[in-house]
């Protein structure tokens, strides 16, 4: 179990933020809670203590939007995230975290900037069996290295313009599902081991807190704010990133 005060003083909001996002604005600030635990302990360790979290804040979660989420993209999305984790899987002794990191960074950055000062789209995008396989394909991958498939799912979702609460409940079910699929790979590779397990049971009784709070949060705002709130989220973090991945 780690034992160090300032990782708590880090983990403690970041746990919070993360159920914040995950319940309320589908996942976005949920990317930065692995680099800040990383300036502690290493980024291997700090995915390892989140996953647990991650799955309990998902339970959490699914159950709120059990009939908010969407089928159509949910055909397109999990199979394919999937494809991603077992990529993530193969290659996790080759893979350079740091430039993983500054890829998907860029990618958040540019879509959030395209929204602001690009030529706006004039009707809501539809699903896609090629844009939703790829970036769910990325989602995986990335959400198995450090927990970063928020950017990518948005870059896919985003523009079809959902219900909020549709919106939101898919994010929750496409990571319910990568989630509870890393697990395995996690507990083969390591990273699930008892020391990581025993932080992660400390941290736990924030997460459901943490989902409750993103709920009640979602329904003070209007739809307006709250997409625009997340491409905020969604440049905050793909900032974050691109920092960390420049750190080569």
């Amino acid at each position: 179990m780690i034992d160090i005060t300032l990782f708590y003083i880090i983990a403690v909001p970041a746990v919070l933020v993360t159920g914040i996002s995950k319940g309320g604005f589908g996942s976005g600030l949920g990317v930065l809670a692995v680099p800040a635990m990383a300036l502690v302990v290493s980024p291997v360790q700090a995915a390892g203590v989140m996953l647990p979290i991650l799955c309990v804040m998902d339970a959490v979660g699914i159950w709120n939007y059990r009939r908010s989420w969407d089928l159509p993209n949910m055909k397109i999305m999990v199979p394919a995230a999937v494809i991603g984790i077992v990529v993530g899987t193969l290659m996790f002794d080759y893979m350079n975290e740091q430039a993983i990191r500054l890829l998907i960074g860029s990618i958040a950055l540019i879509f959030a900037l395209d929204h602001w000062v690009g030529r706006r789209q004039a009707e809501p995008a539809g699903t896609s069996v090629i844009k939703g396989g790829f970036w769910s394909a990325v989602a995986g991958f990335t959400s198995f290295v450090a927990h970063a498939g928020g950017p990518p799912m948005s870059v896919y979702l985003l523009p079809q313009r959902l219900d909020r609460a549709l919106f939101v409940g898919t994010t929750v079910v496409f990571f319910t599902a990568v989630n509870y699929a890393k697990l395995l790979p996690y507990w083969w590779l390591g990273q699930l081991e008892a020391g990581n397990l025993m932080t992660s049971l400390v941290l736990m009784p924030l997460a459901p807190i943490g989902v409750w709070l993103g709920i009640w949060l979602r329904d003070k705002i209007s739809p307006t704010i709250f997409y625009e709130t997340c491409y905020v989220f969604l440049a905050i973090v793909g900032a974050k990133l691109v920092w960390d991945g420049l750190a080569l």
